[in-house]
C-alpha cells in the first residue's frame, strides 16, 4: 500500500497538512497555489450530488468578505489536458463561482482514480456532508470499480465494517425511497427499518405523512411482519391499513372480510384503554362535526 493510500484514514490534516512546511509551499506538487476557475471542473466520481442552495449562497457571501480560506484539493485532469479535477472542495468551488471569484487557492496532488474517490469520501463523511444514500453509492463504487472489500473500505474511512455493510444495503430500497433519503425527507434509521418491509415505498409514504420517528417506524414494520406471518392471505394494503389504524388508536386493530363486507376488530386489555379509545373517537366526531359548518 502506498504512503498516499495509507494516509487516507488519518483525516484531512494528512491530506492538506497543518503547517506551511507540510504543505510544501513553493515546491510544486503539494504547494498551495492559485488556479483560475475555468481550469477546474468537478469530478464525476464525487459522491455528493446534492448541494443546498441556501448554504452555498451563505458560503459565497463569506468568500466575498474573507476569500477562500482552505485550498481546494485538485489533481491533473485525467480527461482534459491542462485542466484540473476537484478531489475535495467542490462546495467551495461552487460558492466561489457564485461570489464571482476569478481564481481560488488549490493544492495539486497526483492521484489515481481510487485514491481520489477515497479522499473525496473521507472529506464528505468527516464533514457530515453526505446523505446516507450518497455515502452508500460511494462505497459501492469502490467495491465494483476498484475491487475494494468492505473491510478495506472500513479501514480507509474510519468506520466499522458493519457500518459500511449496512450503508450498502440501503441501495436495495426502491429508487423513490432512496430519493426521499437523499433529500433528507427520511433518515437513515427510517431506511434501515424499511428494508424489512414488503412494501417499502407505501410504508415510507405513511412514515412521511404521519411524521413517524425511527422508533415508531421500526415498531410499525415489526407489527406488519407479525401480521404477515399470522395471516398470509391478507393483502399488503390491508396489513398496512391495520398497522396505520393501530398506530393512530394505540391499540391492536384487525381487519377481516372481502371486497363487499368485513369486520374491524379493536382489541383492548383493560377498561382504561377502552376509555381512552372512546375519548379519541368522540373527539374525532366533534372535530368532524365542527368542520362541517
Amino acid at each position: 500500500m502506498s504512503s498516499k493510500t495509507h494516509s487516507l484514514g488519518q483525516g484531512l490534516d494528512a491530506l492538506f497538512g497543518n503547517r506551511p512546511e507540510e504543505l510544501g509551499i513553493g515546491n510544486g506538487e503539494r504547494g498551495s497555489q492559485t488556479l483560475t476557475l475555468d481550469l477546474i471542473r468537478p469530478s464525476s466520481q464525487q459522491p455528493r450530488k446534492h448541494f443546498d442552495e441556501t448554504e452555498l449562497n451563505e458560503l459565497a457571501t463569506s468568500i466575498q468578505e474573507n476569500g477562500v480560506l482552505q485550498p481546494i484539493l485538485v489533481r491533473p485532469d485525467p480527461v482534459h489536458s491542462g485542466g484540473y479535477e476537484i478531489v475535495a472542495g467542490e462546495r467551495r468551488w461552487r460558492a466561489a463561482q457564485i461570489a464571482q471569484c476569478h481564481e481560488v487557492p488549490v493544492v495539486i496532488r497526483t492521484l489515481k482514480d481510487r485514491e481520489a474517490l477515497e479522499i473525496s469520501l473521507i472529506e464528505n463523511i468527516q464533514r457530515h456532508d453526505l446523505s446516507a444514500i450518497e455515502e452508500a453509492r460511494g462505497y459501492r463504487h469502490l467495491t465494483e470499480e476498484f475491487g475494494e472489500t468492505q473491510d478495506g473500505i472500513a479501514r480507509q474511512v474510519g468506520k466499522s465494517r458493519s457500518h459500511v455493510a449496512n450503508a450498502i444495503r440501503l441501495l436495495k430500497l426502491p429508487e423513490r425511497v432512496q430519493q426521499w433519503l437523499e433529500e433528507g425527507v427520511l433518515q437513515a434509521g427510517h431506511a434501515r427499518a424499511l428494508l424489512a418491509a414488503k412494501d417499502p415505498t407505501g410504508l415510507a409514504k405513511m412514515v412521511i405523512k404521519q411524521g413517524l420517528s425511527v422508533r415508531q417506524t421500526e415498531k410499525l414494520v415489526n407489527r406488519l411482519h407479525v401480521s404477515k406471518t399470522r395471516v398470509q392471505g391478507k393483502s399488503a394494503d390491508t396489513r398496512t391499513l391495520e398497522a396505520e389504524l393501530s398506530l393512530v388508536l394505540g391499540l391492536k386493530v384487525t381487519i377481516s372480510g372481502d371486497a363487499e363486507r368485513g369486520d374491524v376488530r379493536i382489541a383492548y386489555r383493560n377498561l382504561s384503554q377502552l376509555d381512552r379509545l372512546i375519548a379519541k373517537l368522540r373527539n374525532q366526531k366533534s372535530v368532524s362535526e365542527a368542520s362541517s359548518f
